[in-house]
């Protein structure tokens, strides 16, 4: 009876060890991965709070109150500036990307609007019409805000501005990103180095030069599809950021964005935005463009935006923030508008993948441009 028992409890001993051989690594596991993500938690607010700039201005002009991104459907403007360690201060420099984001909190959705940098719209810092990306090298921040929000009559609620630096790190930070080349082309790279990129069509794996000079390049098409191609490299740089494979890499890309960045987003704020991650790692982004026409008063060339594709673009973000809808004397059908849309991106989803064919592609003359500014 005394042995039974014996044994009995070796058995118990026994079974107790291994239990803690198989507990112990994952309580580690769990204590490390939340010291981890304290660590980055900590990193993040104090790397937002070093960048966060109010572009003197509480919140929009055209808000009645302010507005909370955890309640409240929000708007943000991304301006990618044409600076790098080359080419000087941000201060003074045009945008070389300008896009609008409206956020809507009940389906989690987000409208991607690409603004070609070369389209004739009235700055108010100036009082004249001009190209868009000059507000910038006009009045900074608040006069490309102000310029935005002059154009499409909704308020911009935050905004991010990044410059090359910053774009070309956190790329680099993510092991690059995957996006469809459309074609061959050369390009200069962040130093300025003449056709020192050169890609050749298809869907691959780009770093973060290589990423840059997709979303500069015009040679072969127009600033409108350039802006198109702006916003796919978003949408891309917004998956690889949400995939779990990521979280490992976070910490680089915090230091990757470090003085690069400025916004007037708080990090609570920016938390908000995590829950319109939906399907598992996936964002719903539907991208938007205002149709136009080249324009070319005096041999400098502009994109004049055609005034009802306009209206119909203002509409649908007013519809998306759920505010007011302005008449502009157009029977516009917005929900046939937004299920075309959505049938647009699933086949360009669906064709993400598939191999480019072999013809070369057609292009219409390219435009004459402005010379680009020298620094």
């Amino acid at each position: 009876m005394g042995n039974e028992s014996s044994r009995i409890e070796v058995k118990k001993k026994r079974v107790l060890k291994k239990r803690f051989k198989i507990i112990l690594p994952l309580v580690i596991l769990l204590i490390a991965g939340g010291s981890y993500f304290m660590y980055l938690h900590s990193k993040a607010d104090s790397a937002i709070s070093k960048s966060h700039d109010d572009a003197d201005r509480e919140k929009s002009d055209l808000r009645m109150d302010y507005v909370d991104p955890k309640f409240d459907n929000v708007s943000i403007l991304l301006m990618g500036i044409d600076a790098s360690d080359k080419r000087g201060a941000d201060e003074g420099t045009r945008t070389d990307a300008l896009l609008v984001a409206t956020l809507n909190k009940d389906d989690k959705s987000v409208k991607l609007l690409s603004l070609p940098r070369d389209a004739l719209v009235h700055i108010p810092y100036v009082n004249y019409e001009d190209k868009i990306n000059h507000a910038h090298s006009y009045g900074g921040t608040r006069a490309t805000i102000d310029t935005v929000e002059n154009l499409l009559d909704i308020p911009i609620d935050y905004y991010i501005r990044v410059n090359f630096e910053a774009f070309m790190d956190v790329v680099d930070a993510l092991d690059g990103i995957s996006v469809d080349v459309p074609y061959e082309f050369q390009e200069q790279d962040s130093k300025d180095k003449a056709d020192a990129i050169h890609l050749y069509p298809g869907y691959q794996q780009l770093n973060g030069e290589e990423a840059l000079a997709l979303a500069r390049t015009r040679k072969l098409d127009s600033d409108v599809e350039r802006g198109k191609r702006q916003q796919e490299i978003i949408k891309a740089l917004v998956s690889k950021t949400m995939n779990v494979k990521s979280i490992l890499k976070y910490d680089d890309v915090i230091d990757a964005i470090g003085e690069n960045l400025k916004t007037d987003m708080t990090f609570t704020e920016m938390k908000s935005f995590l829950s319109y991650a939906t399907h598992g790692t996936n964002i719903d982004i539907e991208t938007l463009n205002i149709d136009g026409y080249d324009y070319k008063p005096n041999g400098i060339y502009y994109w004049k935006f055609d005034d009802m594709d306009l209206a119909r673009t203002i509409n649908t973000l007013e519809k998306h923030l759920e505010i007011p809808i302005t008449d502009y004397g157009y029977d516009f059908d917005l929900d046939s508008d937004e299920d075309e849309n959505e049938d647009n991106d699933e086949e360009e989803d669906s064709s993400e993948f598939n191999e480019q064919n072999n013809e070369e592609p057609t292009y219409e003359e390219e435009p004459t441009y402005e010379e680009e500014p020298t620094y």
